[in-house]
């Protein structure tokens, strides 16, 4: 994301990838408005009296509206704002929808201006910059599943399964080698150019694949790592253990998924940890709060949105943290199920 100017009650931005619009869906809430270069029939060129012929012309123009929805599919490339007009050429109080998009400026602002846990995600967004998306390959030996991370998720792309090189057959190795330079050339097509890959897995089927990976894709930056189990335990163990932080280290989805795998860790161990909005308050009054992770919607909406955004605001007063978790990987599911948010605390009771 790239910021062109800011003023007191807003500010001006362009969407340089599709992570920019997980940063957008959240920060453009009800009653933000959003100003963008548009498209819209114009009534007064078609042939129908009183309203928008399908013939009328669709004309550019500058539309702002009041948003009352924002419909975002993760790991898709279109952010949908639908709202009320409130400035523009034609039809101001009608409904209109922006399709915000890779290359969109948009025009934000704010009756107040911006929150701050709202700026806080739009300079992580700004700070990110082009930092491409990532492919990870987990490797068995008769199963290989392909994801991509994102910087605030991970979605499972596709997998794949071997069929025969059992008992019965002669030559399994030579089966299993067929599946493997396979599914490297599937894969090569899945994970464009431009996208660094981990492959990954436990046993040596990782060092076998990536042979036959390498044979037929382009990829400058390939990193193989040993994980102790496989499946989707296999790519969250690689970003809570670090084990690829050359190239993931600083994504925003790594920083969310230790910071809650650390805590899930602490309750387990009875540790210093805090759940549930009446106990993280206590903690935060007491200025024990060093790390608040809580899934970001719940900051903006909701009937305990007021009350998470005082405690929030408490955390950072006393020098704690906050992590603004997205709920597409497994720990904020996982995180979700502990009501959306998890303290690590400095001490414990």
């Amino acid at each position: 994301m790239r910021k062109i100017s800011e003023s007191e009650t807003g500010l001006r931005i362009r969407v340089d990838d599709e992570d920019d619009l997980w940063t957008l869906a959240k920060i453009c809430r009800s009653g933000v408005s959003a100003g963008m270069l548009t498209h819209r029939r114009d009534s007064t060129t078609g042939t129908q009296e009183g309203g928008r012929s399908k013939q009328a012309d669709r004309k550019p123009m500058w539309i702002v509206l009041r948003v009352e929805e924002a419909k975002f599919q993760p790991f898709t490339d279109n952010l949908r704002l639908r709202g009320v007009i409130t400035e523009s050429p034609i039809d101001i109080g009608s409904h209109h929808t922006h399709n915000v998009e890779v290359g969109s400026e948009l025009e934000l602002s704010w009756v107040n201006g911006i929150g701050a846990f709202d700026l806080d995600l739009v300079d992580e967004a700004v700070s990110e910059g082009k930092r491409p998306r990532v492919g990870l390959i987990v490797v068995e030996n008769n199963e290989v599943i392909l994801f991509e991370i994102a910087k605030h998720g991970i979605r499972e792309v596709s997998s794949f399964t071997m069929r025969g090189g059992g008992k019965r057959v002669k030559d399994s190795t030579a089966v299993r080698h067929d599946f493997f330079e396979n599914v490297s050339k599937e894969a090569s097509l899945f994970f464009n150019t431009d996208m660094p890959v981990i492959i990954c897995g436990p046993g040596l089927s990782r060092e076998v694949f990536e042979s036959y990976f390498r044979k037929c894709d382009t990829h400058s930056h390939i990193l193989n790592v040993a994980t102790s189990i496989g499946g989707r335990a296999s790519a969250n163990e690689v970003i809570f253990e670090g084990l690829a932080d050359a190239v993931i280290g600083e994504y925003a989805v790594t920083l969310e998924v230790r910071a809650i795998e650390e805590g899930l860790k602490r309750v387990s161990s009875q540790g210093p940890v805090a759940y549930g909005i009446e106990e993280i308050k206590r903690s935060a009054d007491q200025g024990a709060v060093e790390v608040l992770v809580i899934v970001a919607s719940m900051l903006r909406d909701g009937v305990e949105a007021r009350r998470w955004l005082e405690i929030a605001e408490l955390v950072k007063e006393n020098g704690g943290d906050l992590v603004q978790a997205s709920i597409e990987h497994d720990a904020g599911k996982q995180l979700v199920g502990f009501g959306g948010a998890l303290a690590l605390l400095r001490w414990g009771d």
